[in-house]
């Protein structure tokens, strides 16, 4: 699966991206190789209008996934969501303004706000863009992952420590066996990270089938199964009839 990180904002909108020359589904993975014609819907496309109908037809809801599974970035309240939501309906200023009780006024004036957020948030892409030419020569961090729910120094992690750490951490990494589960925050997330691996995407799992899989890696299985939730590497439904990686 393609990296949201490393996707720019037109293909982060569209939902899509190109790789190597391959069109990429920013959300399921799912490629399309140009001089291919693929079916949909019994018709026959080319590869980048069939990844344009696949994100379509495949994920409707793309804008609100950004919004909503993006906290640590966007750094949105829930009133500045809705906002957003009702822009992208397409509903006049006036009809928000009567949905929220406010007036046409304030919706402009928001929109006014959002939209000078937008040039600030460019210049700073172009600015970085232009000083990251010259530092990817250099220890390269490890992208922090979607579902992580605080954004500080621990994630600050490069490969070469990434690599150090587990091999401090674990006594073997095949089959995965953990020594010991470290309260330093770094340690625990490179640990982490590498025991979320276990778990396969898109597939639920039963609080007993974590457990047994995590107690193969460590006895305390209890521990590491609160800390992928609490870390936001995997997540539960409210019973904990389920889990899954994100």
């Amino acid at each position: 699966m393609m990296d949201f990180d490393n996707a720019t904002p037109e293909a982060l909108a569209l939902g899509y991206a190109e790789q190597d020359g391959t069109f990429v589904c920013l959300h399921c993975g799912k490629a399309f190789e140009p001089g291919e014609v693929f079916q949909i819907s019994g018709r026959f496309f080319e590869a980048e209008r069939a990844v344009r109908l696949h994100v379509e037809g495949e994920h409707p809801d793309r804008f609100f996934e950004l919004i909503n599974d993006n906290d640590k970035y966007l750094s949105l309240t829930d009133r500045q969501k809705e906002l957003f939501s009702l822009f992208f309906s397409g509903i006049t200023d006036s009809e928000i303004a009567k949905k929220l009780g406010v007036s046409a006024s304030t919706v402009r004036h928001q929109k006014f706000v959002f939209r000078e957020r937008a040039k600030a948030a460019r210049l700073y892409l172009a600015v970085w863009e232009m000083a990251d030419k010259n530092i990817r020569g250099q220890a390269k961090l490890l992208p922090v992952h979607k579902g992580a729910t605080m954004m500080d120094d621990r994630y600050a992690i490069t490969e070469e420590e990434y690599n150090k750490i587990l091999g401090n951490v674990f006594i073997s990494l095949e089959p995965l066996k953990l020594k010991v589960f470290s309260p330093k925050e770094k340690k625990k997330i490179a640990a982490l990270r590498k025991i979320s691996e276990q778990f396969e995407r898109g597939r639920q799992y039963a609080e007993k089938e974590v457990n047994a899989i995590l107690e193969e890696i460590y006895p305390d299985y209890a521990t590491l199964r609160r800390y992928l939730v609490e870390y936001g590497f995997m997540a539960r439904t409210r019973d904990c009839s389920a889990y899954w990686r994100k």
